[in-house]
C-alpha cells in the first residue's frame, strides 16, 4: 500500500502537453499521407451495367434482347447515363452517347482511342485484319489510309470517276422506267389485248416498285465499275446478298471474343459461317483479280501500257513500283484483295441504306416530299435531267439528305474503336484495351441539342442547325465518325445519294402503297440499320418519255 502511495505522481500540465504533441504528431503524419498519396488517387471507373453473370458478363444482354444493339444500349444510357461500361466476358466496353463527351474523345483523347479492337470476325472475315478499316496495327491502317485516298477518294480520282456514278445513276432511273413501262403495257394488254404495243400516254398510271433491291444493284454495279472495271451484271443480286451476310455476321456477338477459351466450341456455328463466307467472298476479288493480272500481262507482252482505269488497276500499279510502301506482313495480292473488298461492301451498304431511309421518310411526309420535288422542279426545269453541277443549288435536298443520317445514321454505333493507353475521359479513368462504342441515334436525338428530336423536320438545317454539318466537326452529328478514323468516303457518299435522290424526285411521282404509313422497323441482327421490311413505292413518271432513254 504504502509503495503503491510512493510512485511519482504526473502533474496534470505535463498530462496535457503529452496529448497535443501526440495530436500535432499525427496531424502532420496524416497530412504528409494526403499529400503523398495526392498524385496517385484511387481509380473512378465509369458506372458499370449491374447484373453481369460470372465469366460472360453482360453478354446475355446482346444475345436476349431481339432488338437492335443501339436501342438496348439506349435503355441503358437512360439508366445509367451518357457514359457507362459494360464487360463482355474479360472485355471492358465503354458506350458513350453524349456530344460533349463524344468530342472529348474524338479530339484531346483521339490518340489514345486510334485502335481497332481484335475479333474472330475480323480474323476470319477480314483476311486476318488485311481489311484496313478494322486493323489495330495503326502503322498499317495509315498506309493504306493514304493510298485509298490518293488513288479513289482524292478530288482529282474522284473527277476522273464520275462518269462511273452519274451514268449508273441515270441506269437506275431508267430501269424503273422500263419497270413502269412494262407494267403499264401488260396491264392494258391484260384488260384490252388489241393495245398490247401502244406505248402509255397517260403517265399518271402508277405501278409498284419495290426500291431496296433495285437502289442496291445498281449502287453496287456503279461500285464494282469503279473498283474492277466491269459491271456487277448478272451476279449482282448473288454478290449483294453475300456482302449483306458480311455484314450480318460482323454484328453476332461471340461467345468466344468475350471467353477466348470457348472459342473451340464455336456456339452457334457463327465461325463456321464465317469462315464459308469469307471463302466465296475471296473467290468473287480474287477472280477480278486475276482477270486485271492477265489483262496487264496481254498488254505487256504487246509492248503497250493501258492506261489506269479502275481502283484495282490503281493498286496493281502502286504495289508494283512501291512493294515496300506498307508496313505489313500480308502480301500484296491480300492487300488488294482485302481493300478493295472493304470499299465495296462499306459503300455499297451505306449508300442504299441511306437512300432508302430517304425515300422512305419522304413518303411519310408528303409536304416536305413536295418541297424537294418544287426545289429540283425551280433549279432544274422538266425539259434535262438532273446533273451533279444542280446539287450545289438543291439546299433543301440536302437538309433532307442530313436529317436522314440524323434519324438513321447507316452505322448506328460507328465502328468500335479500342483505348491503346490508359486515359480519363468525363473525369472517369478508362483502362487501356477497353473498347468503345458511340451511339449515334441517341446523341443524334438528344432533346437538349435537338428541338422535336424525334421528328424528322429538315427544316432545321435551313434555320438553327444551318451551320451544322457531318464531316465528323460538330459533335451532335456524327454519321460518318470523327477523329483519325473518321469515314474517307464521306464525300463519294454524299454526292452519290445527293443525286440519286434528286433523280428519283426529279424523274418520278412517288406515293405510298397504301395510307398506312411506311413501316420504319430496323434490322436487328445486322452492323448497319438496314430497313427490315421492303419498300413498296408507287410511282409514274414525270418527265418527257426521251430523257429516260440515254
Amino acid at each position: 500500500m504504502d509503495s503503491f502511495n510512493a510512485m511519482p505522481s504526473i502533474p496534470v500540465g505535463a498530462c496535457g502537453t503529452t496529448a497535443a504533441a501526440i495530436l500535432i504528431l499525427s496531424t502532420t503524419l496524416l497530412l504528409c499521407r494526403t499529400l503523398f498519396k495526392k498524385g496517385s488517387r484511387q481509380k473512378l471507373p465509369p458506372p458499370e451495367v449491374g447484373g453481369a453473370w460470372p465469366i460472360i458478363g453482360h453478354l446475355r444482354l446482346l444475345i436476349v434482347d431481339p432488338r437492335p444493339l443501339h436501342l438496348v444500349l439506349g435503355d441503358l444510357a437512360d439508366k445509367y447515363g451518357p457514359m457507362f461500361q459494360m464487360r463482355l466476358g474479360a472485355q471492358k466496353v465503354l458506350v458513350v452517347s453524349d456530344s460533349q463527351i463524344a468530342k472529348e474523345i474524338f479530339t484531346v483523347k483521339d490518340r489514345a482511342f486510334g485502335g481497332r479492337p481484335a475479333s474472330i470476325a475480323m480474323e476470319v472475315l477480314g483476311y486476318n485484319y488485311a481489311i484496313y478499316i478494322f486493323s489495330p496495327d495503326l502503322a498499317y491502317w495509315r498506309d493504306l489510309r493514304k493510298v485509298v485516298m490518293v488513288e479513289l477518294l482524292s478530288t482529282h480520282r474522284l473527277n476522273g470517276l464520275r462518269h462511273f456514278w452519274e451514268s449508273g445513276l441515270t441506269s437506275l432511273t431508267e430501269d424503273i422506267y422500263r419497270t413502269w413501262l412494262r407494267e403499264t403495257i401488260y396491264s392494258r394488254a391484260s384488260q384490252n389485248p388489241g393495245s398490247a404495243f401502244a406505248r402509255p400516254e397517260n403517265t399518271e398510271e402508277y405501278v409498284k416498285v419495290e426500291m431496296i433491291d433495285l437502289i442496291s444493284r445498281h449502287l453496287l454495279d456503279i461500285l464494282t465499275r469503279m473498283l474492277f472495271g466491269q459491271p456487277s451484271g448478272e451476279e449482282g443480286s448473288k454478290t449483294g446478298a453475300k456482302l449483306r451476310k458480311f455484314f450480318d455476321l460482323l454484328a453476332v456477338p461471340m461467345v468466344g471474343d468475350a471467353v477466348p477459351w470457348l472459342r473451340w466450341l464455336d456456339i452457334g456455328g457463327h465461325e463456321k459461317a464465317m469462315r464459308e463466307t469469307a471463302r466465296e467472298l475471296d473467290e468473287m476479288v480474287e477472280g477480278w483479280l486475276q482477270q486485271h493480272k492477265m489483262k496487264r500481262q496481254q498488254n505487256q507482252s504487246k509492248g503497250s501500257e493501258e492506261e489506269v482505269k479502275d481502283f484495282m488497276d490503281a493498286l496493281i500499279t502502286r504495289f508494283e513500283s512501291e512493294k515496300d510502301s506498307i508496313q505489313s506482313d500480308c502480301d500484296t495480292d491480300t492487300i488488294v484483295k482485302s481493300t478493295c473488298l472493304a470499299i465495296l461492301a462499306g459503300a455499297s451498304d451505306t449508300t442504299t441504306i441511306t437512300l432508302v431511309w430517304a425515300i422512305s421518310l419522304l413518303l411519310n411526309h408528303e409536304s416536305c416530299l413536295e418541297k424537294v420535288k418544287a426545289e429540283v422542279d425551280m433549279q432544274v426545269g422538266r425539259e434535262r435531267n438532273v446533273n451533279p453541277s444542280d446539287l450545289n443549288n438543291l439546299t433543301y435536298l440536302h437538309a433532307v439528305i442530313k436529317e436522314t443520317l440524323r434519324l438513321y445514321p447507316a452505322g448506328p454505333l460507328s465502328l468500335p474503336h479500342e483505348a491503346v493507353e490508359d486515359c480519363t475521359v468525363n473525369g472517369y479513368d478508362v483502362s487501356k484495351g477497353t473498347r468503345l462504342l458511340v451511339n449515334l441515334p441517341k446523341m443524334h436525338r438528344d432533346p437538349n441539342i435537338w428541338k422535336d428530336s424525334i421528328e424528322f423536320r429538315p427544316e432545321r438545317f435551313l434555320d438553327e442547325k444551318k451551320d451544322t454539318g457531318v464531316k465528323g466537326n460538330h459533335f451532335e452529328l456524327l454519321p460518318f465518325g470523327s477523329g483519325r478514323r473518321v469515314c474517307q468516303g464521306m464525300s463519294l457518299a454524299q454526292q452519290v445519294v445527293g443525286l440519286g435522290m434528286a433523280k428519283l424526285v426529279h424523274g418520278f411521282h412517288l406515293k405510298r402503297v397504301s395510307e398506312e404509313a411506311v413501316d420504319m422497323t430496323e434490322c436487328s441482327a445486322t452492323l448497319t440499320s438496314m430497313k427490315a421490311t421492303p419498300l413498296h413505292v408507287l410511282l409514274s413518271p414525270r418527265l418527257p418519255s426521251h430523257l429516260y432513254q440515254s
